[in-house]
């Protein structure tokens, strides 16, 4: 049913991937599936907030958090997966929705963090990851 995965991971969080991550990977498994590890480096925001980083600020925070990507699937990902690694920049939500139609991934599991009364269900990035992408969603609390 499902031949490639997406899998949500923040590097700044690792410990915070692991519910999902264990689902990704025993998906993945049962399934036969490729494994597509992505993590999101957000971007400046505003032209003034860029406009006062270094020129090759973004340029080494994308090359930091492929290197820690990639740490983390040697260190966590099991030798039966399959899996390649991606990193984006830009919005959390719109750089996952836009990988997984770059990918034509068939689902897409991404972590939500305990809920606060402020998130109702599930975090900002997880909510709009499921109501947004044309792909299954899979909320790994």
């Amino acid at each position: 049913m499902f031949k490639t995965l997406l899998l949500a991971v923040d590097v700044n969080a690792p410990d915070g991937a692991a519910r999902s991550a264990e689902a990704a990977f025993s998906m993945a498994r049962a399934e036969g599936a490729t494994l597509h590890l992505l993590n999101v480096v957000p971007d400046t925001g505003m032209a003034i907030v860029g406009a006062s980083m270094a020129a090759d600020s973004m340029k080494n925070a994308l090359a930091a958090a492929q290197s820690e990507l990639d740490g983390w699937a040697k260190a966590k990902v099991p030798e039966d997966v399959t899996y390649k690694v991606h990193v984006a920049e830009g919005t959390v939500y719109d750089q996952i929705i836009r990988t997984a139609e770059a990918l034509d991934v068939d689902a897409i599991i991404v972590g939500a963090h305990r809920p606060e009364l402020k998130d109702y269900l599930m975090g900002p990035n997880a909510a709009r990851v499921a109501r947004h992408a044309t792909q299954s969603v899979f909320v790994v609390r």
